[in-house]
Formats: C-alpha cells, sequence, structure tokens
C-alpha cells in the first residue's frame, strides 16, 4: 500500500512539474497512439481500425471509449440497416497531426533501422 502512495505521489509532482508527463498519461499507451495514427486519414469503421492496428476487439473498444472519453475522438452512427459506426479524430485529436509528424521525423533521424 505504501508503494502505491509513493507510486501516485510521484506521477502527481510529475505531471504537475511537466506538462509532456500528462500529455503521455491521455495518449502515451501503445494502443492509444495506434488508434490516433490509424485515424490520420479520415474516419474508420470498427472493423477496419481493428485491421489497421491489429488490436483485439475488446482493446479496441477499451481503447476507443477512453480516446472519447478524453475527446479525442468521436464516434458516428448510421442507423440504415446495416447499422453502421464510425470513428474519426475530433478537433483535439486531428490537432495531434504535428506532434506526429514531428515523432516521424525525430525517429527517421535518431532511431536504428533495425529498432522494432
Amino acid at each position: 500500500m505504501a508503494a502505491e502512495n509513493r507510486q501516485r505521489e510521484v506521477q502527481r509532482s510529475n505531471a504537475e512539474a511537466c506538462p509532456v508527463v500528462n500529455s503521455m498519461r491521455v495518449i502515451g499507451e501503445t494502443w492509444r497512439l495506434n488508434v490516433l495514427y490509424a485515424l490520420r486519414d479520415g474516419e474508420m469503421r470498427f472493423n477496419e481500425l481493428k485491421r489497421a492496428t491489429n488490436a483485439r476487439s475488446r482493446t479496441l473498444s477499451q481503447t476507443l471509449e477512453t480516446l472519447m472519453d478524453h475527446g479525442l475522438v468521436e464516434r458516428r452512427s448510421e442507423e440504415a440497416a446495416p447499422i453502421a459506426v464510425y470513428y474519426s479524430l475530433t478537433e483535439k485529436g486531428a490537432a495531434l497531426g504535428p506532434v506526429f509528424d514531428d515523432l516521424e521525423a525525430w525517429a527517421d533521424e535518431w532511431l536504428d533501422a533495425e529498432w522494432p
């Protein structure tokens, strides 16, 4: 219990000290990054996202729910048969585009090509 309290204290102080830490708590999880990156090109249906990210259905559902809770992704339904559900980036989510571009440029310059 003491270790958990200490960990929360460290996380709280880090988040207050650095906005990057707080940002990474929201988007830094692997599946979240994969979904955000996949949606950069426009809206996608659930199964399209599943194929694009190689996520399992449950993982993708949870990730989409979290991203919607944070206001980064929105869901749109078409009620015509068959019912179609689409996911897309909100304005807030789309604003991450330059961040992804900068990370790609950094990776191209600094990461070894053999990096997994």
